[in-house]
């Protein structure tokens, strides 16, 4: 069956911001976190400084409705280059504007607001920045289903 996930990307943050979202979510990783020392050795490819061998490589987890989010460290060492703002929004839909006003609370602390929850025509919404850089809005419709 198909299904959506989404891939955060971190510059070492990855172990920390998987702890607080699996908090905020009151869930649990799918699987043990994958380390970057935990691939096999590539000749063509630099070798890993300590800090980096650490690095996560792979975790995911669900968080609502049966989607997951899976996050990795970006190595600089490798090229790669995280750019805070550039970043994949993640749009919740809860069931009950409790839930949505929790959730936001949540992901929102240390963060910042980029809208308040507030009620729309279309239903209550809000959008902020968490503590990551990552971007999450939230939406209870009250508009009818297709």
């Amino acid at each position: 069956m198909a299904k959506v996930s989404i891939y955060l990307n971190f510059a070492g943050q990855t172990e920390e911001a998987f702890n607080f979202y699996k908090s905020v979510f009151k869930t649990e990783f799918t699987a043990p976190v994958m380390r970057m020392k935990d691939i096999p050795a590539n000749p063509n490819m630099p070798a890993l400084s300590e800090k980096e061998k650490n690095a996560v490589m792979h975790v995911s987890m669900p968080i609502l409705a049966g989607t997951m989010i899976m996050g990795t460290d970006m190595l600089e060492s490798m090229g790669q280059k995280l750019r805070i703002g550039n970043n994949t929004t993640i749009s919740l839909e809860p069931d009950t504007n409790e839930e949505a006003d929790r959730l936001f609370n949540a992901l929102s602390a240390g963060g910042s607001e980029i809208a308040p929850m507030r009620k729309e025509f279309w239903g209550y919404w809000g959008c902020c920045l968490d503590r990551f850089g990552i971007r999450w809005m939230l939406n209870v419709s009250t508009m009818p289903a297709n």
